[in-house]
């Protein structure tokens, strides 16, 4: 990052910038590519690039871009999200996607676009589900979006290149920090066209930045270095969820890709209100809504680091 060359990426001009969009673009296999500050400005500059004033996007009941984005499509976009059913294996029941789709109608906003999200809660979508969910966009002349915040994890999962799993999309938004580790940004890739417009919507947005070579040479850095060892994630989730499974009073819910779901049970709870307090205290960083919790390796969790963590729960639990 230090010794990245930077320019004016307002203007085009910063080089880093510039190699990091074209990589990002080669690797998901896609015309153009943006790199913005954040995924949730990712994902709002394809919806507004896609979608406009009283049009419509289908999209998951628990998707990310649906309850965690600040509803900026509908604040700033005047894009009307319509949800529908969202299963226990992350998929949105296609049934009802197709069953929302609106009629031409004045009474009705436009629909214009279907959103998918892989990973959602870590869980992998197939190739499979993606494909049909391309069938339904394509049969209603829709335009399909994927929130692939974390397409990385699900590519390793599935075994295939990033690009298969980008393949039934014209866009997809995805994260350069999270598993990947760099510190900040997002890419935005789609067509040429549909990119050059989502950048109009970054600049408008307040995403025009200058000399952001240095924060885009973390991100190059993490597409060159840190694909493929995300596999050691999901093998450290798998680890931390068989301890955990062997702790009395601990339930896991889901676990997958790098991240587990765990639930305790109410007695237990109520002996222990202060454990994140607790494990805190032992370096291991937690948040909990009531009983429950989600559990997230990186590349900064080593596997000695699993055991650690198994054995403070199993202390403080006991």
């Amino acid at each position: 990052m230090a010794s990245a060359a930077v320019g004016d990426d307002v203007h085009g001009e910063d080089p880093t910038v510039n190699e990091l969009q074209e990589a990002a673009a080669a690797l998901l296999g896609k015309e153009a590519a943006l790199f913005v500050t954040s995924g949730t400005q990712g994902n709002l500059c394809g919806l507004l690039a896609h979608c406009g004033r009283g049009d419509e996007y289908i999209v998951g009941n628990h998707a990310h871009t649906y309850m965690y984005e600040g509803g900026g499509a509908a604040v700033l976009g005047s894009i009307q999200p319509q949800p529908v059913p969202t299963g226990d294996d992350g998929m949105i029941d296609l049934s009802a996607a197709e069953a929302a789709v609106k009629a031409p109608d004045h009474h009705f906003a436009r629909t214009r676009l279907l959103c998918l999200e892989n990973t959602n809660d870590g869980k992998v979508l197939t190739l499979d589900q993606m494909e049909a969910s391309a069938e339904v966009a394509a049969r209603h002349g829709l335009s399909h979006h994927l929130d692939g915040a974390r397409l990385w994890n699900a590519a390793v999962a599935l075994g295939v290149a990033p690009a298969a799993a980008a393949a039934p999309f014209d866009s997809v938004s995805v994260c350069l920090s999270k598993g990947l580790g760099a510190p900040v940004g997002s890419v935005l890739v789609g067509p040429a066209d549909l990119i050059d417009e989502a950048h109009k919507w970054r600049k408008m947005l307040g995403g025009g930045m200058r000399q952001a070579g240095i924060v885009a040479a973390a991100g190059l850095y993490a597409l060159e270095h840190h694909i493929e060892r995300l596999a050691g994630d999901h093998a450290n989730a798998s680890r931390l969820a068989e301890g955990l499974a062997a702790i009395d009073g601990v339930k896991i819910d889901s676990c997958a890709t790098n991240m587990v779901f765990i639930r305790l049970d109410d007695e237990v709870l109520g002996a222990h209100p202060g454990l994140q307090e607790d494990l805190d205290e032992r370096g291991i960083r937690t948040r909990w809504n009531g009983s429950q919790s989600r559990l997230v390796t990186h590349l900064d969790v080593s596997a000695d680091d699993i055991e650690t963590a198994v054995e403070a729960f199993a202390e403080l639990l006991a």
